[in-house]
């Protein structure tokens, strides 16, 4: 009797340790500002949730997928992370994240997301694996004073684009260089969006065999003429990169370029009113831009998955979620933080909007990651340097996707 009474002692001097017991959330995410809200939402989380730990590892973008993938194969993946749609169908493949559907359908927030954001971020197989937590829609920004001064209408499609590309391009300074290019093009990574633009609008276009039509190389001709011929793109344009093409813009070495709201507040503050936006142009017959999309994901090996959805969904509810985007810089994903929204000024929120209609995703395919990271920079960088042709840089991708 002495030792059942012993052990039952035993058994009820566990279970406070057992409740009081500590879950820790790995959770990956990557942000560029150095004003990092992170901190504070992680201690309000805690603060609310005192049996779960929060480990958030801010992760650099120009590595974050190479990591996340060598993590994975390592055994080694976070519980939780920031994830784009164009490496879903790859985590799928790895059978890498844990769905979400049942998690969703019992979410109190489930309400507040925007319209259309759970089909845009839904897999092929009809299942929910993310979480929305941002959202952007690319757009044109131009100089207004620079177009202002040549006379040149706000160009609402690509041949209008070109010539005045062609007329911003000059000489300021009268030191015989040119110091001022029409538009700053992205030829490294992540540039596929400133050749959608240019390519995948036009009619009967997109990421297929029709890449191969005349209208789909006129597209990608299109894009190499204006840097070998027209010459409206910096020399360094092969390779440059988020950085270049912004800095580029906010020192006045370029007019326009593509982007999204996520770098309005930086160039108004360098540039206050003589910075603008616009959509994309309409080349032949349509427009496209990308919806550049943000969401989270809890990894089929978390430790912890209740934890993990507790905290992702934490950073998709009102206030959490208007508090994260003021560092990423794009837009908060509940119908409250839109509504109240003073993040950015007027003119980028309306050029966002009216993007929108004709804004995609890449395709859900296997292939779209080696698409975005390595088949398109470097046939693309080929193709301004003149090394191929833009009728050998689609049959490459096109290729590509034919594949999968």
């Amino acid at each position: 009797m002495r030792n059942k009474i012993s052990i039952l002692a035993l058994v009820a001097g566990l279970i406070p340790a057992i409740a009081n017991a500590e879950s820790t959330v790995r959770f990956w995410y990557h942000f560029d500002n150095p004003e990092n809200p992170m901190s504070d939402l992680v201690a309000k989380f805690e603060a609310a949730n005192p049996d779960i730990k929060i480990d958030a590892q801010n992760v650099p973008w120009n590595s974050y997928y190479d990591n996340l993938y060598t993590a994975i194969v390592g055994g080694n993946a976070p519980d939780a992370a920031m994830l784009k749609m164009h490496a879903l169908p790859r985590l799928l493949e790895m059978e890498a994240l844990e769905p979400l559907d049942e998690r969703i359908a019992g979410w109190d927030g489930k309400d507040e997301i925007l319209e259309n954001l759970f089909d845009l971020t839904r897999a092929e197989d009809g299942k929910q694996y993310y979480l929305p937590v941002q959202y952007v829609a690319l757009y044109l920004y131009y100089r207004p004073d620079m177009f202002a001064e040549l006379g040149l209408e706000v160009p609402q499609t690509c041949e209008q684009l070109r010539e005045a590309a062609v007329k911003l391009t000059r000489d300021t300074n009268g030191d015989g260089q040119t110091d001022v290019y029409g538009f700053g093009f992205r030829g490294g990574k992540s540039g596929h969006e400133h050749w959608g633009a240019f390519t995948l609008g036009r009619t009967g276009v997109a990421l297929d065999d029709s890449l191969n039509s005349p209208e789909g190389i006129a597209g990608t001709q299109y894009v190499i003429d204006m840097f070998r011929t027209d010459k409206v793109f910096p020399p360094s344009a092969p390779n440059d990169g988020f950085q270049e093409i912004i800095g580029a813009f906010k020192t006045g070495v370029t007019a326009m370029t593509i982007h999204h709201i996520g770098s309005s507040n930086d160039l108004v503050a360098a540039l206050g009113d003589k910075v603008s936006a616009t959509t994309v142009p309409e080349c032949g017959g349509g427009r496209w831009t990308t919806f550049g999309d943000e969401s989270t994901g809890v990894f089929a090996n978390a430790s912890d998955k209740d934890a993990a959805w507790k905290w992702i969904s934490f950073l998709s509810s009102p206030e959490n979620n208007a508090q994260f985007n003021t560092a990423t810089g794009q837009l908060p994903v509940t119908r409250t933080d839109s509504a109240n929204w003073t993040a950015h000024e007027k003119r980028f929120i309306e050029a966002t909007q009216n993007s929108l209609p004709f804004a995609h995703l890449l395709p859900p395919s296997p292939a779209t990651p080696e698409f975005v990271n390595t088949v398109w920079p470097t046939n693309m960088q080929r193709a301004l340097n003149g090394e191929i042709t833009a009728e050998q840089m689609n049959a490459a991708i096109a290729e590509l996707f034919a594949e999968e």
